[in-house]
């Protein structure tokens, strides 16, 4: 090979070589330029999401971006301004999903208390409650079937006593008198004498369950986290740590009985403390009729005056249907006082013994009476009222209960914050954005970039 060749050879592999090394500069510099558009966007959407709204956070524990930016009114492009305006300028940003904490039953409004929970007391805070969910809902399963038993027996004693056309006297007849009983509001009979029940209402047509939401789009299934038994244990342990309810002092939200609300539903106070209480009653009802029915002394005790009263009626064989009624009766009565203790902070055993039974035959006949004063026995080993609101609460289908507790924030953030803005079905949870920048030499690159709260 000559001189010249040589050099030729030479000249073409260094101009191979700078060729290489200005590919590779070039790549790196595109790289770069790339690197930095992410970084902009992604400090730009934190920049976005640190704007949390601060009484939502402090009041309720839960992060969330207000999206009318207290305007009242939701808007797309309020955000897309407001990442432009923290360093996402020149590119394009299209929002490919977003997810308000009212969308798909309140899912991100669940998950982040869920998860809020578990990091302030961690998995085994609630582990001795865990292993109690499943008699929670036999007990349940067992006031319906009960209620409906109680209702047959009735209909069966009217029935024999029809066709044998004769009535039960009415003296000191447990059966007629709490008949009576029933027709009266059942607050009228279990609210203590130094208690008034509150009158506080709230408008249900701008419930989040009746007017028209803003709604999110995309799926997040690929961050989202299932629920379990244990998140909706703990989410009903947030709830009754940031909710009021009867028992409490000084209530001050936009109603007194939040909990009350979120497991009922109802537009007032007194609606929603009503329909608690009969559902209380029921829960109580089945332990006291199973008591009764398995006491040998409670079961004599009755059908000795159900002898008498059918006797009186000369009508001594339907003594043993009328026994079972006023077993009925009786365990009416002593769930009545069981409601009354519980309203009065007192706590209830959830099974009774003889030493824990509160109502006798006689008082019985008293019950609802003016001269009545029995407001029932604290019970050492009982639960509190507080503790039946959290069966109740975990019996509650989650989606109610989520909803109707973001009723209770949006209200109460407008009464004592002043946020007539604020709307939970205006709150982003999560949202992931489609990023378009065109770099030099007609190069355009994309990518997506995503934020939640957890």
């Amino acid at each position: 090979m000559g001189r010249a060749e040589v050099t030729a050879f030479l000249s073409l592999t260094f101009i191979l070589l700078v060729t290489f090394i200005g590919g590779i500069m070039e790549s790196a510099s595109i790289q770069m330029a790339k690197n930095y558009r992410r970084a902009d966007v992604n400090r730009a959407m934190e920049s976005v999401f640190a704007e949390y709204q601060k009484e939502l956070l402090e009041d309720y524990d839960i992060f969330s971006l207000e999206g009318t930016y207290e305007s009242g009114k939701y808007s797309q492009r309020l955000i897309e301004k407001r990442l432009k305006y923290f360093g996402a300028d020149n590119i394009e940003n299209d929002i490919q999903r977003i997810q308000f904490l009212t969308d798909n039953g309140a899912e991100a409004f669940f998950e982040q208390v869920t998860y809020y929970m578990h990091h302030k007391y961690g998995l085994n805070h609630l582990k001795d409650k865990l292993s109690m969910t499943d008699s929670w809902k036999v007990q349940e399963e067992k006031a319906s079937a009960y209620e409906k038993e109680s209702h047959k027996k009735e209909e069966e004693l009217d029935k024999l006593l029809g066709e044998a056309g004769g009535e039960l006297p009415r003296q000191d007849n447990p059966i007629a008198h709490v008949s009576q009983l029933k027709k009266k509001s059942l607050l009228e009979l279990i609210m203590p004498d130094h208690k008034q029940v509150s009158n506080k209402e709230i408008d249900l047509n701008e419930s989040l369950a009746r007017r028209d939401k803003n709604k999110g789009y995309g799926d997040f299934s690929d961050v989202a986290e299932g629920g379990s038994t244990l998140s909706s244990l703990m989410f009903g342990e947030y709830l009754l740590e940031h909710f009021s309810m009867a028992t409490d002092e000084k209530p001050k939200g936009a109603l007194d009985y939040e909990l009350e609300y979120i497991c009922a539903g109802k537009g007032s106070d007194r609606e929603n403390l009503e329909t608690v209480a009969k559902k209380l009653l029921l829960m109580r009802f089945v332990p006291n009729y199973l008591f009764l029915q398995n006491s040998a002394a409670k079961r004599a005790e009755a059908e000795s005056l159900a002898l008498t009263l059918c006797s009186l009626a000369a009508l001594p064989a339907l003594s043993k249907a009328a026994a079972q009624v006023i077993l009925l009766v009786w365990a009416f009565g002593e769930s009545i006082v069981d409601l009354r203790a519980l309203l009065n902070g007192s706590r209830i055993p959830l099974t009774k013994s003889e030493e824990s039974w509160q109502l006798s035959i006689s008082g019985l006949l008293k019950l609802g009476e003016s001269g009545d004063t029995n407001d029932g026995r604290d019970c050492r080993d009982g639960l509190l009222y507080k503790e039946y609101l959290r069966m109740m609460l975990f019996l509650e289908k989650k989606q109610n209960t989520s909803m109707r507790a973001l009723d209770m924030i949006e209200q109460n953030l407008k009464i004592l914050h002043g946020a007539k803005f604020f709307k939970a079905d205006c709150c982003i949870s999560r949202m992931e954005v489609k990023s378009t920048v065109r770099l030099r030499r007609g190069i355009t690159y994309r990518f997506k970039t995503y934020f939640g709260y957890n």
